[in-house]
């Protein structure tokens, strides 16, 4: 895992949207989950932040390399302190997407052997041979 400096100056929001976040991640299981910012209040904090990004978590931490993203990091903080959102993060790969038009996109990229469904769909079940007395 790679440790950042946190600046924390978006924590706070983050915060606000934790809720939010933490059943984004619940719901990743069935597919990409997306939830629309409020862009004033970011640019609120800094106008002149670069805010899109992409922030990869596992095991609690940042997987890639988000040390040039202040809000990046931020949400991280605020996700480590976060029981669900760690417990989530032990057992996958989340991704979590800022784009230019402050969509927050979250995708579970990553199952364990744990989640894995039981029994494959392309097993072919075998019929059963019934022995007739001829």
């Amino acid at each position: 895992m790679i440790n950042y400096t946190i600046s924390a100056k978006y924590a706070y929001l983050w915060d606000k949207y934790r809720p939010a976040i933490l059943k984004l991640m619940m719901e990743a299981t069935g597919g990409p989950q997306q939830y629309k910012l409020s862009d004033h209040e970011f640019r609120r904090v800094n106008p002149k932040e670069k805010f899109a990004f992409t922030l990869q978590v596992f095991e609690g931490g940042a997987i890639n390399n988000i040390k040039t993203s202040a809000v990046a990091k931020d949400l991280l903080l605020v996700l480590k302190q976060s029981k669900t959102a760690m417990e989530l993060s032990q057992a996958s790969t989340y991704e979590f997407t800022l784009d230019r038009k402050f969509v927050l996109h979250v995708t579970k990229v990553q199952q364990t052997a744990a989640e894995t469904p039981v029994g494959d769909a392309t097993e072919i079940e075998q019929p059963e041979v019934v022995e007739s007395a001829a």
